[in-house]
């Protein structure tokens, strides 16, 4: 059973969707704009849920430890959550915030070898970090599970 944090917004079916039409959405904006401007689309539409789904949690600004991270944003996104991801692990090496991933909605249905980048998930984790800890980062993926990765991991680097 999942939770929301939010009241129900649709009365007839849920709140929930299916992971079908959400990539179809994603192939669709790809191909009008291509798969960078897609990306620039996603990532900041990713950011904006980040920062709003933090302020309806009422973290904004709590700067929990890193490692409380994941826990934290797995709660609300994750299984029990809006199932955008698995947020399974936050760390971090130096300045730069870790946070992996798995079982993400832009990997879903891809095969193996593809270049799919997961972009909004990114976007939504990145957002969720910047309002928690008030700090800009620099994101990028580095690492998919579709390119042999263990996770979709996600690198913050402190602006």
């Amino acid at each position: 059973m999942t939770t929301s944090i939010a009241p129900q917004i649709r009365s007839q079916l849920g709140d929930y969707s299916s992971v079908v039409c959400f990539k179809a959405v994603i192939v669709g904006v790809e191909d009008t704009l291509g798969p960078d401007g897609a990306a620039v689309v996603f990532i900041r539409a990713g950011k904006v849920r980040g920062h709003n789904l933090v302020k309806e949690l009422g973290l904004t600004g709590s700067n929990v430890p890193t490692e409380q991270i994941a826990e934290l944003l797995n709660a609300a996104i994750g299984q029990e959550g809006t199932r955008l991801a698995a947020v399974t692990r936050a760390y971090q090496v130096d300045d730069m915030v870790i946070i992996e991933t798995q079982d993400t909605v832009c990997s879903a249905g891809e095969p193996l070898g593809s270049d799919r980048k997961c972009t909004f998930t990114l976007g939504a984790v990145w957002g969720a970090l910047e309002a928690i800890t008030g700090q800009m980062y620099l994101g990028e993926q580095t690492e998919s599970v579709l390119r042999g990765g263990s996770s979709d991991k996600f690198v913050f680097s402190p602006l």
